[in-house]
């Protein structure tokens, strides 16, 4: 449950701290005292989006600490395990607004994302709002609270998952479907490029190795002649080539050396040029012995590359790009082959996948009907305690098996209705008087939360449109579910008030130009002056006063336990 609440330079918040208890905290105060910021400051702390809007005029930031005790809360526990979050008996939620209007979220002093938050936030808090009524006429809220008092929560997920399977697989086959018309005619196109890739041995083509091969083959003679005539210049002149001018200088310098010393290095150097010349020139002899023209190899390179530069205009690729190409085409008319034996695989697979999805839709429908039942009755119940004497709501759930798979099952859930006798229900949806849509949809949202998993359950302002007795029986109703939750309701109505077994008082204060909002906790002859205000008048009486203590004093008379 929530034992703490700091915030600082929130909206009209300059700071606040506050420690909670277990049981029903009530809160009241004047209207525009600033009752909503409470909820403002869990909603951003447990994951709402969040802007410089939010931040106090004239700070640079806002922020937001809470702290949960985890006794008891399992599911939140198991959560934090799971992130590797946990740390002890206690949670500490952190969030900070920054003026840019980013912000960043902790978890036990680690950084997480709001989503993280939002997770976190659904095990640890359930807010109801004063607008409730709206949503709860909707189908799919219906049924969500049908699933939720039914347990239906893993259920329901491994139904989502074998309809995610179904969808991406029936989506695959469509695909494959709308493509068999064509598939025919571009099998044949395929078979025939492939087998005529395959004649000319592209598989094995190496484009650069062949150009070079038929640029030697095409120049072989001026290759021989080239070679032929520096083979002499180098070496094969007795008279004039290189290795007999440097074998003279050689000669001259060894003889110059010996009057002239200095001159040896120099010699020495003529020595080593003459070896290298000698070698160039034999290495030069063998690769010309081995070049020979030959006119068919020629032809036949010429017929290879002249039939690889059609195909490769043919298939529009460079010449150099027809292997993988050829691989390509290869890849899809494998793909084509087996295109009927994939889409019966398909087929098999959708069969399979649709007769689970049919076995867990039925089981959710057997366990949406059995639940239907019980909550039907619950509402029922709570409806007649809240002045419909003759109400009565009726969980339909209808299962249409023929239609096609959707993540929540095959049933279509509503809520209908009857506010007096002789009346057939009706839906929700159509109920005339806004003060009995707001006591059947206080009686709804009261019987779904019994059982909660949920430790800390918010009511803002879901009684209004009701008063008198009636709202008498509704604060004796929160009270009973803060014997087993922690409740907080933020109400006007005194007879709610006294139920509670904390209250908290929300103030405006003014200071010059800024206005402030403070919560504390009231008792004693306090909370009697807040319940005298409540009941009303613009003076208060003596009377007054002891109205509101009598009503105060009946409570902690009463029956209803408390913690």
């Amino acid at each position: 449950m929530l034992i703490h609440l700091d915030i600082r330079d929130l909206a009209v918040v300059a700071s606040l701290n506050l420690s909670f208890k277990s049981g029903l905290s009530v809160l009241t105060g004047e209207t525009g005292a600033g009752k909503s910021i409470l909820l403002t400051a869990l909603g951003l702390a447990l994951g709402d989006r969040a802007d410089s809007a939010f931040i106090r005029p004239g700070a640079q930031k806002a922020e937001i600490n809470l702290t949960f005790d985890l006794t008891g809360s399992l599911s939140a526990r198991a959560w934090l395990e799971a992130q590797e979050l946990v740390d002890g008996d206690e949670c500490l939620v952190r969030r900070v607004i920054a003026a840019d209007g980013r912000s960043r979220a902790f978890i036990n002093g680690s950084p997480v994302t709001l989503q993280s938050l939002q997770e976190l936030g659904k095990e640890l808090v359930e807010i109801h709002g004063q607008h409730a009524h709206v949503q709860l006429t909707r189908s799919t809220e219906q049924r969500r609270i049908l699933d939720a008092a039914a347990k239906n929560g893993e259920l329901l997920s491994q139904t989502d998952a074998i309809y995610r399977r179904w969808r991406r697989l029936s989506d695959e086959l469509d695909r494959l479907s709308a493509q068999a018309s064509g598939r025919v005619a571009r099998l044949d196109l395929l078979q025939f490029q492939v087998e005529e890739l395959e004649q000319q041995d592209i598989a094995t083509l190496n484009y650069a190795d062949l150009v070079e091969a038929h640029t030697r083959q095409a120049n072989i003679d001026r290759i021989i002649e080239v070679g032929q005539a520096e083979l002499n210049s180098l070496y094969e002149d007795e008279a004039q080539s290189v290795s007999a001018r440097l074998a003279h200088a050689l000669h001259a310098l060894t003889d110059l050396s010996r009057l002239a010393p200095e001159f040896s290095e120099t010699a020495g150097l003529l020595e080593e040029a003459q070896l290298q010349v000698k070698e160039a020139s034999l290495q030069l002899r063998r690769e010309l012995e081995r070049q020979e023209a030959d006119p068919n190899a020629l032809a036949m390179l010429e017929q290879r590359l002249g039939d690889v530069h059609r195909l490769a205009r043919k298939h529009q690729v460079r010449p150099e790009e027809l292997p993988v190409h050829f691989q390509a085409l290869q890849g899809e008319l494998t793909v084509l082959l087996g295109g009927a034996e994939s889409t019966e695989a398909l087929r098999l697979q959708l069969e399979q996948l649709r007769a689970e999805y049919s076995r867990l839709s039925a089981e959710l429908s057997d366990r949406r009907q059995s639940a239907a039942k019980v909550l039907e009755a619950k509402i029922s119940g709570i409806i007649r305690e809240l002045g419909m004497p003759q109400g009565q709501l009726q969980i339909v759930v209808r299962s249409d098996v023929a239609k096609e798979p959707v993540a929540f099952g095959q049933d279509a859930v509503e809520f209908l209705v009857s506010a007096n006798p002789g009346i057939p229900p009706r839906p929700l949806a159509r109920v005339a008087s806004g003060g009995e849509l707001s006591r059947i949809s206080l009686a709804i949202q009261v019987a779904a939360t019994e059982g909660k998993s949920v430790p800390t359950l918010i009511f803002d302002e879901v009684d209004s449109g009701i008063g008198g007795g009636i709202a008498e029986v509704v604060g004796q109703k929160l009270r009973l579910l803060g014997n087993e939750l922690q409740i907080f309701c933020v109400t006007h109505l005194p007879q709610v008030s006294v139920q509670g077994h904390h209250h908290l008082l929300v103030e405006k204060q003014i200071h010059g130009e800024a206005t402030q909002s403070q919560v504390r906790e009231i008792e004693g002859a306090e909370r009697t002056a807040e319940i005298g205000r409540m009941l009303g008048g613009v003076v208060m009486t003596g009377q007054t006063l002891a109205h509101a203590a009598e009503m105060l004093a009946m409570v902690t008379e009463s029956s209803l336990d408390s913690p």
